[in-house]
């Protein structure tokens, strides 16, 4: 009788700690998802970087780092699910540099942008991240070798780094880094609603349900 009686009672507090899990991520995604509606500038900022079609209705907003190893391979997989629904979903990239040295990559980037090669420069960055980034051999200057790559005037890149307006960009992310709650990179939100398991698997289906709430068959 008292096994029995110990045994239901770790029943109840497993199915309680369940029920309270999958309520709390409910409680999640329905906040952000209203954060969406009436904050939408937590998610997207006017000097954010898109890619993708003005009109989609399926908003993937990534938070990101150049020097991040998972943010480079994700990428990819990102790009295919938008190649697979032309026109519908719109990639919006936000950073948060969490890696030592990680601003400056991002001021590399936001100059690079100002020579209209930003999407080609971050493609460089995640290609040859294996070598300026590694974690066993972490040598930043190295970065500086493959920017030609992106067709970028580098001299005019380590000018434009040191735009203060650079910095006030980052400052602001990093604002909004904290307001939602981000702690690794890449962080996903689709149409406002996190990512709250990660994985390739996660995020399609993630997607996925957008897309079929937004584009009904």
């Amino acid at each position: 009788m008292k096994y029995a009686l110990v045994g239901t009672a770790c029943l109840v507090l497993v199915l309680a700690f369940v029920f309270g899990s999958s309520y709390y991520k409910g409680q999640q995604a329905e906040k952000f998802g209203f954060m969406a509606e009436k904050n939408a500038e937590l998610f997207v900022r006017d000097h954010s970087p898109t890619l993708g079609s003005s009109d989609a209705k399926v908003f993937i907003v990534e938070f990101m780092d150049p020097a991040c190893e998972t943010c480079a391979t994700f990428a990819p997989f990102v790009k295919q699910i938008m190649a697979a629904n032309p026109g519908k979903i719109k990639l919006v990239l936000r950073y948060a540099p969490f890696h030592d040295g990680a601003d400056s990559f991002v001021k590399i980037l936001e100059a690079a942008r100002m020579q209209g090669k930003y999407w080609e420069t971050l493609d460089v960055m995640f290609k040859s991240q294996g070598v300026w980034a590694s974690h066993h051999n972490y040598q930043p200057q190295r970065l500086w070798e493959f920017l030609p790559q992106a067709g970028l005037d580098v001299e005019q890149v380590k000018k434009d780094m040191h735009d203060p307006a650079i910095a006030k960009i980052i400052e602001q992310d990093m604002a909004d880094v904290k307001a939602l709650n981000v702690q690794k990179t890449p962080g996903y939100f689709v149409n406002g609603k996190p990512l709250q398991v990660f994985g390739y698997k996660q995020l399609y289906q993630l997607i996925q349900s957008e897309l079929d709430v937004q584009y009904p068959k």
